[in-house]
Order: structure tokens, then C-alpha cells, then sequence
């Protein structure tokens, strides 16, 4: 803390303990106007003269900006007065607080990041229940399709919050969001990827998308029958100046896709919601034994680590 004295007429008097402060320089008879900057002058001798005008105290946040950094400071002024009780001067301190000023603005970007997440992930949300109540014939078939596909969304928040918000490993995702619907699990999935971390919002999505195709075979395709098979992989569609990452999604010896299957089936959400969401492109056909979905996921919303993940 610095202690400093002005005169009636705002020349300082002294100062106690100016360290490096913005106090630093000051000698007996300086102004304001020898240490201060322009923007920063005015603004000063406006506080000090109300102080005297009015004989109240004040307090105020005061941002001193050198050719080093700008430095934050606590101010409280008060009135000096005489025996007598007249006001004679000014009786200031100054204490720096840069860095509480730096760690409040780090809590006010966390706080905006946080508003600006949870706006997103309500809007996925919203999102799913009105895909899954327009392709629902009854509530409880709403429900089912709809508690299942938010509790995805819940195991992939769970993988990007603990990462800090970096995202989501892919092996990690399709093992999270595939394996527990494979009833003999690793030998029915087969998985070659790339080892890459997916942005948040890529993590969210393809966890949704890979949830979708999960129970699709669980229920109807691959994963239903002994034998069958869920092929997993990835490859580069190269572009001039980058490459976009390609999941594949392959079924084997599932049952043989019927003519009158149900077209309800995520189609939305692994045609339009998916690759909306990620700025990229996605196809999804039905093969004579399964599926056959490709989702191309653009370089944006990735980051390549290694070679190759193998499961």
C-alpha cells in the first residue's frame, strides 16, 4: 500500500511507500499532470477537486498505463483537515490490484464461455426433441428414442468436460458410445481410426451420430445377430490446401436389409444434424447386409495426434 498527501491546490505534499507503483516518480510539488497521461489526467483532478468541494470520501478503480504493461490500482481519497476542521488537502492511498482485476476478467471469459456452451447445448437439444417427436408415432416410443439419445449426449459431455473443454478422443468416443451394444463386444466391432481429438462440438455430434447407428444395429441390423459386424474406420479426403477426416461406418453379416424397413430410423440426425453441425457432409445408404455410413468431418473440428488406433 501507498500512502500519499495533496495540497488544496493538488500539488503532492508526500507519498509513503510508492515502491514501483504509478507513485513512483512523485517528488515534493508535482501535479498530476507530471505523472499522468492525458486520458487518465482530467478524470483524476475531476475525483480530487469533488473530495475538497464536498469533504466525502471516495473510492475508485484506477488503471495506470506504462510503456511496461498497464497496472490496476485500488484508490480511497479523503479530505486532510486542519486543527480547526477546515479542509486543507487530500490524504490518499493506492493499492495494486492487477492481478484480481486479471483473475475477475478470466471468470467474467469463463462465465461467457460457459453461457455460450450451455446456449449450444440446449439448442442440440431442442433440436433432438423435435426430430424425435416428428418421427415418433407415440409418446412412449417418444420417449424411449428421445431418453436415449440425450443420455449419448450426456457420456459425450462427460469426455470433453474432462478434457477441459479440448474434446473428445475418437477411440475413446466410439468405444463409449458403440461397445455396450455389441452383445459379444470387441469381436463384433472392428475399429482402424486415426487417433485424433475432436473439437467440442464435433465430440458432441459424432458421439450422437455413432449412438444412432449403434442402436439401429443393435436393434435391427449387425449387432442383432450372432456374426454380424461393425467395421469402423477412418481415411482422408484430400482437398488443395487440407484434409477432411472421413468416418466410415460398415455392417457384415447382419440381416438382409428389407425393402420395407423403417425409414424413421435417425435419418435426420445422421443426414441433416450431424453434418450441419460439424460444416460437413454425410451419406447414408443401406446395403444388401447393413449399413454403409460416411461422415466427412472438415479439418476445422479436428487435431491430428497419432498415427493410427486400432481396437
Amino acid at each position: 500500500m501507498s500512502v500519499f498527501r495533496q495540497d488544496h491546490d493538488l500539488r503532492y505534499s508526500w507519498v509513503c511507500n510508492p515502491g514501483r507503483s504509478w507513485l513512483s516518480g512523485i517528488k515534493e510539488g508535482m501535479s498530476d499532470a507530471d505523472i499522468l497521461q492525458a486520458s487518465a489526467l482530467q478524470h483524476a483532478v475531476d475525483i480530487r477537486r469533488k473530495v475538497l468541494e464536498t469533504g466525502a470520501p471516495v473510492h475508485f478503480e484506477f488503471l495506470h498505463e506504462s510503456a511496461r504493461a498497464g497496472r490496476w490500482y485500488d484508490i480511497h481519497l479523503d479530505v486532510d483537515r486542519t486543527e480547526d476542521g477546515s479542509i486543507s488537502g487530500i490524504l490518499g492511498t493506492s493499492v495494486e490490484i492487477t492481478e484480481r482485476k486479471r483473475r475477475e476478467d478470466t471468470l467474467k471469459t469463463l462465465l461467457r464461455e460457459l453461457s455460450h456452451r450451455s446456449k449450444n447445448l440446449l439448442a442440440i437439444i431442442q433440436s433432438l426433441a423435435s426430430q424425435t417427436a416428428r418421427h415418433s408415432l407415440t409418446v412412449p416410443e417418444f420417449l424411449v428414442r428421445f431418453r436415449g439419445r440425450i443420455q449419448s449426449l450426456s457420456y459425450s459431455q462427460d469426455i470433453v468436460t474432462d478434457t477441459n473443454w479440448r474434446g473428445a478422443q475418437l477411440d475413446e468416443l466410439i468405444n463409449l458410445q458403440v461397445e455396450r451394444y455389441a452383445p459379444d463386444g470387441n469381436q463384433q466391432i472392428k475399429t482402424e481410426v486415426v487417433s485424433v481429438y475432436l473439437s467440442p462440438t464435433a465430440s458432441l455430434h459424432v458421439g450422437l451420430a455413432l449412438h444412432e447407428l449403434a442402436v439401429n444395429a443393435a436393434s435391427y441390423g449387425s449387432l442383432s445377430v450372432p456374426g454380424g459386424e461393425v467395421e469402423i474406420t477412418t481415411e482422408f479426403d484430400t482437398l488443395e490446401d487440407h484434409d477432411d477426416l472421413v468416418l466410415l461406418w460398415k455392417e457384415r453379416n447382419g440381416p438382409r436389409v428389407r425393402q420395407n424397413r423403417d425409414p424413421r430410423f435417425g435419418t435426420a440426425t445422421l443426414e441433416r444434424i450431424v453434418p450441419n453441425a460439424v460444416g460437413g457432409s454425410a451419406k447414408l445408404t443401406h446395403e444388401p447386409d447393413g449399413v454403409l455410413y460416411r461422415l466427412v468431418i472438415p479439418d476445422a473440428q479436428f487435431e491430428l495426434t497419432h498415427e493410427v488406433s486400432t481396437v
